[in-house]
């Protein structure tokens, strides 16, 4: 069964793709969209330009937070918060792109954290407590959109069932994200059982980790969203709330396709859910969007990839030569390393 998941999965997430970008095909078809977009992107003030990157540096620098909450809980002190804020930046500009979770997030992390002492259960952990920390802030994130402007939902009618648009069930969905994210504070509070799924044990962290995990997901999400909103031209700009209710729904959903960098799927639901606002405004932002925050993130993380590899095979190259035989006196014997002399 997990061999033939292994190849379901990635074929839903391309199939996500080529389903998603064929309807944007039929929306735009027929409209020279190209010289507009340039135009579009040209006409973004470069103080915009700025804010969009300082809201892409609070993303990141947020994700690089759930890395340090996962140590601490794990409590590892030694790993210093330059190698933590590389790891987890590479990390996710490869997870954001490939789509590939397990991969990025466990195979990448279990090769940087293991360099520095971690072992797998270890490394199993921090996975599993930053996809929380993820999961617990859309959460609370959603859930507060929803009780306060449980009008939200309805800009994906026709997308979504009409009984979840309703606004009074919007509110009670947002609600129970709430109570969710309670129950969460709760457990960590009192030391409840540990959460065991499917024979993985977690247990609840301490509360200054759990409100640590509350804070740091939602402002990657402000900042993520912050590159749509300041993308936007000053005119018709629906406004931070709207951009941010929007975003979270989309990403949501884009994850969930399992597309790769949720090509298409992303795109199609965020033009879906702003009618009022120029299409072709709508798809520069995002293109502002998809280049700050996923295509510069994976090309500087191939970078330190293929430095960090380097850098441990001439390591393992060096370990080799000071272990290989040397010859005295006509017989050969081992080699030692040179002694240190201060």
């Amino acid at each position: 069964m997990k061999r033939i998941l292994d190849f379901v999965w990635p074929a839903i997430g391309l199939l996500a793709v080529g389903v998603s970008l064929f309807v944007l095909y039929q929306e735009f078809r027929g409209q020279h969209i190209g010289p507009e977009l340039w135009r579009q992107l040209r006409a973004i003030p470069p103080s915009r330009y700025l804010l969009a990157i300082a809201s892409t540096l609070v993303a990141y620098g947020a994700l690089a937070w759930y890395d340090r909450i996962a140590l601490r809980h794990l409590g590892v002190t030694h790993i210093s918060w330059a190698f933590v804020a590389l790891c987890s930046f590479t990390t996710y500009a490869l997870a954001h792109n490939i789509g590939a979770s397990v991969f990025s997030g466990g195979m990448v992390r279990y090769r940087a954290y293991h360099s520095k002492g971690l072992n797998a259960a270890q490394v199993a952990v921090l996975v599993a407590l930053c996809s929380l920390t993820f999961g617990l802030g859309t959460i609370l994130v959603g859930g507060l959109i929803l009780v306060f402007e449980p009008d939200q939902l309805a800009r994906f009618g026709g997308l979504l069932p009409d009984v979840l648009t309703n606004p009074a069930t919007a509110f009670a969905i947002g609600a129970a994200l709430l109570i969710l994210v309670a129950a969460y504070l709760i457990g960590s509070i009192f030391r409840l059982k540990p959460l065991i799924i499917r024979g993985f044990r977690l247990e609840y962290p301490k509360p200054d980790i759990a409100v640590r995990q509350l804070l740091a997901a939602p402002l990657e999400l402000l900042g993520a969203a912050g590159i749509i909103y300041f993308a936007l031209p000053a005119a018709g700009n629906p406004g931070f709330f709207v951009v941010l209710a929007v975003f979270v729904a989309s990403f949501s959903a884009a994850l969930a396709s399992n597309a790769p960098g949720g090509l298409g799927v992303f795109e199609l639901l965020f033009l879906k859910a702003m009618p009022t606002t120029p299409q072709v405004e709508v798809l520069t932002a995002l293109l502002v969007w998809r280049l700050f925050y996923l295509i510069l993130p994976l090309l500087f993380s191939l970078v330190v990839v293929v430095l960090f590899e380097r850098n441990k095979l001439k390591e393992a190259l060096h370990h080799e030569a000071g272990h290989a035989p040397t010859e005295v006196g006509g017989a050969k014997q081992p080699g030692r390393r040179q002694a240190d002399v201060s």
